[in-house]
């Protein structure tokens, strides 16, 4: 897509990174993916990473820093702009990859539709919806995806007692955060005795538990993002985890095949493709976004919706761009260059 700026004049760039939640390092590291596939003769190109109150700027020169520790410059939050050398630096479009809050759930959204920075992914309502496991799932339902039963549990509030949990989902089930990432927190249980110990650990990823139906079947993850003159759904991958679940260490430790594109009839691959951009529309989603389905038989069968999905080298977004012969540049220079059209 033809930029509307001459090379000379870069699009200032900020990856906004880190966040307040146990995906913290994770989104660091999507962070130095982006970082590494965007055209920095296009654009330049900024991460700021976000922790509690301390936003800090770590500009082009001084992204040496490995792990994304060094100094850099404070950002004023009342536009979003760092001071260096005695100048003052802007911003003109935020990608953000942040898992978890504040930038997976809407926060931070909010505060950039106020100041009037364009971001990379979903808005306030898409994004605080998807965040939320429960409410997304049961809601897209409505449109007719099938998904799995399950119980909401949140802080303060009476729990079912466990042979009720296991009584109305069955075991096993799996008990995770409602509002967290990456397997945090999360647990395949198999005994009414390990139910409530599964509770507690995922309360402790946020206020909100979900409680959900095992579902037994072939787990696949679709890709896909659109412009204002394009759809694109990128092939599927097929996830073969050496573990009880996709955990944490299949995510991150390599403890898992992940098979691109995955070994699915072409009707079906055709068939997953469109319901992910059927989803996209109704969520009104924004930039790439990733879902992910179980296959259980010849039933389809949501699973959970990112919308700032992990973006390191070996993560399933560039896997299947590559796998469908694109330039991981040009995709995310799609998505930039889409809100100055």
């Amino acid at each position: 897509m033809k930029s509307d700026k001459p090379l000379l004049e870069r699009r200032k760039i900020a990856i906004i990174a880190g966040g307040d939640s146990s995906e913290y390092e994770v989104s660091l590291r999507s962070a130095k993916g982006i970082y590494s596939f965007l055209d920095h003769d296009r654009y330049d190109v900024t991460v700021v990473r976000l922790h509690g109150n301390d936003w800090t700027a770590l500009p082009d020169a001084d992204i040496e820093h490995e792990d994304l520790t060094g100094p850099g410059y404070s950002i004023d939050k009342n536009d979003f702009s760092f001071t260096r050398a005695g100048a003052k630096h802007t911003f003109d479009f935020a990608y953000i990859t942040i898992h978890g809050t504040p930038g997976e759930n809407g926060v931070l959204q909010g505060y950039l539709d106020m100041i009037g920075l364009p971001y990379s992914c979903c808005g306030v309502l898409a994004a605080a919806l998807t965040f939320n496991k429960y409410a997304c799932n049961h809601y897209l339902s409505y449109f007719g995806f099938h998904i799995a039963n399950s119980m909401i549990l949140r802080a303060g509030q009476k729990w079912p007692n466990a042979p009720k949990i296991a009584e109305t989902l069955g075991l096993p089930c799996f008990i995770k955060s409602n509002v967290g990432g990456s397997s945090f927190g999360c647990t395949k249980v198999k005994t009414v005795e390990d139910i409530y110990p599964a509770i507690e650990r995922a309360f402790k990823e946020g206020d909100e538990v979900i409680c959900e139906a095992f579902m037994q079947g072939t787990e696949v993850t679709c890709g896909v993002y659109k412009t204002k003159d394009k759809a694109v759904a990128f092939p599927i991958t097929e996830v073969v985890t050496h573990n009880e679940f996709f955990d944490y260490d299949a995510k991150y430790k390599g403890q898992v095949d992940e098979i691109t594109p995955a070994r699915i009839p072409d009707a079906l691959r055709d068939k997953i493709q469109a319901e992910t951009l059927r989803l996209y529309d109704i969520i009104g989603a924004n930039g790439i976004i990733r879902v992910d389905w179980i296959i259980t038989g010849d039933k389809i069968n949501l699973l959970e919706v990112n919308t700032t999905p992990g973006m390191t080298a070996t993560s399933f977004i560039p896997q299947q761009i590559r796998a469908a012969g694109l330039d991981i540049k040009d995709v995310l220079t799609d998505i930039i260059e889409n809100k100055f059209v």
